[in-house]
């Protein structure tokens, strides 16, 4: 074979051969960066308030290969604080877990009693008194809303200047168990009342055990603190 075919042939399957994979790019520190920032914002979102977020990505980022799906998460038992670690899992194309060092802060406003409240006092605006604050640091379940605050009513004393917890108020119409209710039956053409002690709480729409004076269990629907109907 002259040495022109040779060259030919040579030429034909350098075209024909499949071409070597290009290498995979890095991941990119900036979507590390963004994806951990988002998360976070998701999980403050309920304080309201200003946050301010910083992220340090670790530079063995850019040394994993680039991500389609990056999730970020805490670990179990992990609680929001101004220094944590925030997970980030590559779900694809190649699985690799990353922790990254985040801060965090939440400058806003959480409420503290005015004045001494007793339990079963309904709370009104000149009750609750504003303070501002890191968010971040306060103890679960601390007002942040005065929406969910006025109108509702204490379940336990408050004492004047102490941070209003939610755990402490209820719905002003919720049926509290032991309390005196009014039974209501109503059916086609009758309504019979009666009283009963009832055997739970329960919001306004939910049902409710209740026991007669005769000592019988029934259900009903909460109507309101004092009402309980029970269908016929």
């Amino acid at each position: 074979m002259t040495r022109p075919i040779l060259a030919l042939l040579a030429s034909l399957l350098a075209w024909f051969a499949p071409s070597a994979p290009a290498l995979a790019d890095g991941q990119d520190p900036a979507i590390v960066q963004a994806v951990v920032r988002d998360f976070l914002l998701e999980q403050v979102a309920h304080l309201g308030g200003h946050a301010t977020i910083s992220v340090d990505v670790p530079g063995r980022a850019s040394e994993l290969p680039a991500c389609d799906e990056p999730v970020a998460f805490l670990t179990g038992g992990t609680r929001l604080r101004p220094r944590l670690s925030v997970g980030l899992r590559c779900l694809s194309p190649q699985p690799w877990t990353l922790y990254v060092p985040a801060a965090i802060s939440v400058q806003g406003s959480y409420y503290v009693a005015a004045r001494s409240i007793r339990p079963g006092e309904p709370i009104g605006p000149e009750d609750v008194e504003a303070r501002q604050g890191e968010l971040i640091t306060l103890a679960a379940g601390i007002a942040v809303d005065t929406a969910a605050v006025i109108g509702s009513v204490a379940t336990q004393r408050i004492a004047a200047g102490q941070p209003i917890r939610m755990r402490a108020l209820r719905a002003p119409d919720v049926v509290q168990r032991g309390t005196v209710v009014r039974i209501l039956a109503r059916g086609p053409g009758f309504v019979v009342t009666g009283e009963g002690e009832a055997m739970g709480n329960a919001a306004p729409g939910a049902s409710v055990r209740v026991r007669t004076a005769s000592g019988q269990i029934v259900s009903g629907i909460v109507q309101d603190a004092h009402t309980v109907e029970v269908p016929m």
